[in-house]
């Protein structure tokens, strides 16, 4: 089972850095490798640049790394370190994790995985034998070493990992190495930062947890990353789609059945709620669930206990539920088609995945990104995009949203005629300058997106969204309309029945 949830402020790290160099053997103090070929080196050299990040660092270690010819960044905070970090250079990098606290580890997280960085990390034994300093070490770093260590042996460490480093492609901006994982969320912009703030805290509590969000979008990403950093993360993942299975099965299918309970019930076969016993059940698409299989699924949330089909016995689970859907489930509620108690069960806590068109710089980055993983599904060596091709990332609307985007990259890499890929390799060159658009059109379209943007991170909340634009809330209301941005979500949120210009339905 996967320990490691790809989650993180920009793309996955330096791809297997943890892997590639094992780090069980380290070299302890007193192990200096033979470093005699490396003392002719240059005094200075600007293209080596090592960056030290320490609560207290030592100026001694300091001065000998100068005198190695190291260009030496220091910083005492994962923040600073994150500041002199530039996305296009090459850094060795040592950690000192002897005087951070706990609390502080998640920040340093931040940091370590930065792929144009080469880690070795300071440690001694009692850091050692915390788990999630062990993680951090496994995955993020080349190397560590315990303190005390002789400088030599820490100049030799950080000249490999900055070899090693080296050779990753850093060309592009926001640029991943190919990974074989697919549990991978990348994201820079705000909506994402938040997604993963919230990530975190969810992470922590055992509560029910409800993910909304277009097609597309990563939920089934985002369950998984908050099983993998929740106390829960060494038991099963176990996915379902609930519309994918047919209605007929689905109880079976969720909840087991016994030997006999039917025609062809050969044998016993457990169900996908007692298989992630321990663990974590993901429903997708849980607004597909049929009536019978919600009244099942309610009461097992209320009582932790199921029943297999054509059993008597109650056996008691312990699992964690996550669901997720693209549909409005207050609108099947009002329909009929949903049961209000079992809603409010399943959305003790709501995350909502922000659609790909408000995402900003992320949609270029995402597609460096595909472009990175999949680019040896070509012959021929893709370098990356036209400008005509970037434009045409941010003109298009992405309304399969992420999973579109993977797609039309993947097409373009097997299609493209040159090593760039062009517009048209994406099928999208309607969406490019050669269109005409006048500056009325611009305007409204940024307009739109910006409103859109403000709607998202109010969870649709015209006051606050209306304050954080600097408009009135019946401006606010107003631009919706002319943008087509007034849905259902917006009117049963309770702010629109009080508007000046109220929409024809409001009180039906």
């Amino acid at each position: 089972m996967r320990e490691s949830s790809h989650l993180g402020a920009t793309v996955t790290p330096f791809a297997g850095a943890g892997q590639r160099l094992a780090v069980t053997d380290a070299p302890h103090s007193g192990d200096t490798p033979d470093c005699g070929a490396q003392e002719t080196r240059p005094a200075a050299d600007p293209e080596r640049t090592l960056l030290y990040v320490a609560r207290a660092p030592d100026p001694l270690l300091g001065a000998y790394l100068k005198s190695r010819g190291w260009e030496l960044a220091t910083a005492r905070t994962a923040h600073e370190a994150a500041r002199l970090v530039k996305p296009e250079a090459a850094y060795a990098g040592i950690v000192d994790l002897t005087g951070f606290a706990p609390r502080e580890l998640a920040g340093l997280e931040a940091i370590l995985r930065l792929q144009q960085v080469g880690w070795i990390a300071l440690t001694d034994g009692a850091r050692l034998a915390d788990t999630e300093v062990r993680r951090l070490i496994r995955h993020y770093c080349f190397d560590y070493v315990h303190v005390p260590v002789t400088h030599a042996t820490l100049d030799y460490l950080v000249g490999h990992a900055f070899g090693m480093v080296s050779l990753c492609d850093l060309d592009a901006p926001g640029a991943a190495a190919a990974s074989p994982d697919e549990d991978e969320m990348v994201g820079t912009c705000e909506a994402m930062q938040q997604l993963f703030r919230t990530i975190r805290k969810v992470a922590n509590t055992d509560a029910t947890v409800f993910i909304s969000g277009e097609s597309g979008t990563g939920k089934e990403l985002t369950a998984l990353a908050i099983h993998e950093r929740s106390s829960r993360r060494k038991a099963a993942f176990v996915p379902i789609n609930c519309g994918a299975i047919p209605h007929h099965l689905l109880q079976s299918e969720l909840f087991g059945y016994e030997r006999g309970a039917f025609t062809g019930a050969n044998q016993r076969k457990i169900g996908r709620v007692e298989s992630a016993n321990g663990g974590t059940l993901f429903l997708d698409e849980i607004g597909d669930l049929p009536m019978e299989s919600q009244a099942s699924l309610l009461r097992f949330l209320q009582e932790g206990k199921i029943e297999r089909l054509g059993g008597h016995e109650q056996i008691p689970v312990d699992v964690r539920i996550i669901s997720a859907t693209h549909v409005d489930l207050e609108a099947a509620m009002r329909d009929g088609r949903f049961r209000a108690d079992l809603f409010h069960r399943l959305c003790v806590l709501h995350v909502d995945e922000p659609p790909l068109r408000t995402r900003g710089k992320d949609i270029e980055i995402l597609a460096h990104h595909v472009l990175h993983k999949f680019k040896r599904d070509s012959a021929r060596r893709i370098r990356g995009f036209t400008p005509d091709a970037i434009e045409a990332l941010y003109n298009y609307n992405w309304p399969g949203n992420v999973r579109e985007l993977i797609n039309r990259v993947r097409r373009a890499i097997v299609m493209a005629e040159s090593k760039l890929i062009s517009a048209e390799d994406l099928d999208l060159a309607n969406f490019t300058a050669q269109q005409t658009v006048t500056l009325a059109q611009a305007r409204e379209a940024a307009e739109r997106r910006t409103i859109e943007a403000a709607l998202l991170r109010h969870r649709h909340r015209l006051t606050e969204a209306a304050v954080d634009l600097g408009i009135s809330r019946v401006t606010l209301y107003r631009l919706m309309g002319t943008h087509g941005l007034r849905d259902e979500k917006t009117l049963l949120g309770g702010e629109a029945e009080n508007e000046a210009e109220p929409p024809p339905n409001a009180r039906e």
